[in-house]
C-alpha cells in the first residue's frame, strides 16, 4: 500500500480522473436526477416532529414488541379508524413507542385507557404526548437558515483563500452530497427527524474539509503554471488528485468505521431506533463526500478554469509545443534532400564548356581584342 501511495504521489501510477470528467459528470447528473425523482416518488417520510401527531409510550415489561404494537394499534383504530400509524419502535431498553396522526385530547385519553386495559398496566405506565407540527416547521426553518449561512461563509472563505472557481466547485460538490444523501434517505424510507437535519449539517463540514485538502494541493501544483510549457492545468490538477488519493481514502475509512458501528450495530443489532436516523445520514453523506471530493469537485474546477483565456491559451501552447517536434522530424528531411538534388545535379546530355570563364559571353575567343 505504501508503494502504491508513493507511486501515486510521484505520478508513476496515476489514475486518469480529470481526463475522464465527462464520465464523472454523467454519474453526477444521473444521481441528481434520481434524487429529484425520489423527493417526489416515493418522497420523504416526515417524522412526528415535522407533521405533528401523537406518541404513545409503554414500558418493555408490557410484553414483546409485536404484542405491544398490536394492542396500541387496536386501541388507536377503535377510537379513530382513519388514523395513520407508524410501526412500534424500541427506545433503548426501557420502553416501546407507537406514533399516530393527530388526535384530540379526548381521543388521546380514550386511547390511553384502552392500552392500560389491554396490556394490564397502570395508568401511570402509559404516556401519550401530542407533538405540534409548528415545532418541526421551526426546526426546518432554522436548519435552512443555518445551511444558507454556512454556504455563504464557506464561499467567502474559499474565494479569499483560493479563488472563485474553487469556491464554485466546492459549493457544487456540497450540493451533490446533499442531493445524493437525500435520494438514499427517500428511497430507504427512513423518517426525517431532527437527528436527520443535524446529520445533514454535520456532513457538510466533513465534505468541505476533504475538498479543501484536495484544492490546497491543486493550488500548490498549479502555482505559476502559465509560465511553463511542460504541463497543462488539467494535468497538474490530476496529479494533485493522485497525491491526495490515498489520504482521502484513509480519512474516509477512519470516519466511516465508527459511523458504521453506530448504524449497523447500535441501530441494527441493538435496536436503538433513535440512532438509525443520525447513523444513516452520516454514513451515506460521508461516503458521498469522499467520492465528490475526488471525482466531482476537481473536474468541475478544471472545467471552470479552462474557460479562463489565460489557462486556455496556456493549454493550447503546451499541446502545440508537444506536436511541433513530430511535424519537423517528418517534414524537414525531404525538403532538405530535394533542395540539394535540384541545385547540384547537371542535366543529362549537357556538354561541359571548355575554357569558359564566369561572366564571359559564349563564342568569343579568348585573348582577342578589338
Amino acid at each position: 500500500m505504501s508503494g502504491l501511495a508513493s507511486r501515486l504521489y510521484s505520478g508513476d501510477a496515476g489514475f486518469q480522473i480529470v481526463g475522464k470528467r465527462k464520465l464523472w459528470f454523467s454519474v453526477a447528473g444521473f444521481v441528481m436526477l434520481v434524487a429529484v425523482v425520489a423527493m417526489f416518488v416515493p418522497g420523504f417520510k416526515p417524522g412526528i416532529e415535522f407533521e405533528g401527531g401523537n406518541e404513545f409510550t409503554v414500558p418493555v415489561s408490557a410484553g414483546s414488541l409485536a404484542d405491544v404494537e398490536k394492542a396500541i394499534d387496536e386501541a388507536i383504530t377503535s377510537v379513530k379508524p382513519d388514523a395513520s400509524l407508524v410501526p412500534a419502535q424500541k427506545v433503548g431498553d426501557a420502553a416501546y413507542t407507537v406514533r399516530s396522526s393527530s388526535l384530540t385530547n379526548e381521543e388521546t385519553e380514550a386511547v390511553k385507557e384502552k392500552i392500560v386495559t389491554s396490556l394490564k398496566l397502570k395508568s401511570d405506565d402509559v404516556s401519550g404526548n401530542r407533538v405540534s407540527q409548528a415545532w418541526g416547521e421551526q426546526v426546518t426553518e432554522q436548519a435552512l437558515i443555518g445551511l444558507a449561512l454556512f454556504v455563504l461563509v464557506v464561499s467567502i472563505y474559499l474565494v479569499i483563500r483560493f479563488e472563485w472557481q474553487m469556491a464554485a466547485a466546492a459549493v457544487a460538490s456540497l450540493v451533490f452530497d446533499l442531493l445524493a444523501t437525500a435520494a438514499v434517505y427517500a428511497l430507504v424510507g427512513f423518517e426525517v427527524t431532527p437527528s436527520t437535519v443535524i446529520g445533514f449539517l454535520t456532513i457538510l463540514g466533513f465534505a468541505l474539509y476533504d475538498v479543501v485538502v484536495v484544492f490546497d494541493k491543486v493550488q500548490e501544483n498549479t502555482r505559476g503554471i502559465t509560465g511553463s510549457s511542460t504541463q497543462t492545468y488539467a494535468e497538474a490538477a490530476n496529479l494533485a488528485l493522485n497525491q491526495t488519493f490515498m489520504r482521502s481514502i484513509n480519512t474516509a475509512l477512519v470516519a466511516l468505521l465508527p459511523v458504521g458501528g453506530l448504524l449497523f450495530i447500535g441501530a441494527g443489532l441493538l435496536g436503538a431506533g433513535t440512532l438509525k436516523d443520525l447513523g444513516l445520514v452520516l454514513f451515506i453523506g460521508m461516503g458521498t463526500a469522499v467520492y465528490s471530493s475526488l471525482f466531482f469537485a476537481t473536474p468541475v474546477l478544471v472545467w471552470l478554469k479552462e474557460k479562463d483565456p489565460k489557462i486556455a491559451n496556456h493549454t493550447a501552447r503546451v499541446l502545440a509545443r508537444r506536436a511541433t517536434p513530430a511535424k519537423s522530424s517528418a517534414g524537414d528531411l525531404p525538403a532538405q534532400v530535394g533542395a540539394g538534388a535540384g541545385s547540384a545535379a547537371p542535366k543529362a546530355g549537357a556538354k561541359p564548356t571548355v575554357g569558359a570563364k564566369a561572366g564571359r559571353p559564349a563564342g568569343r575567343p579568348a585573348g582577342k581584342r578589338r
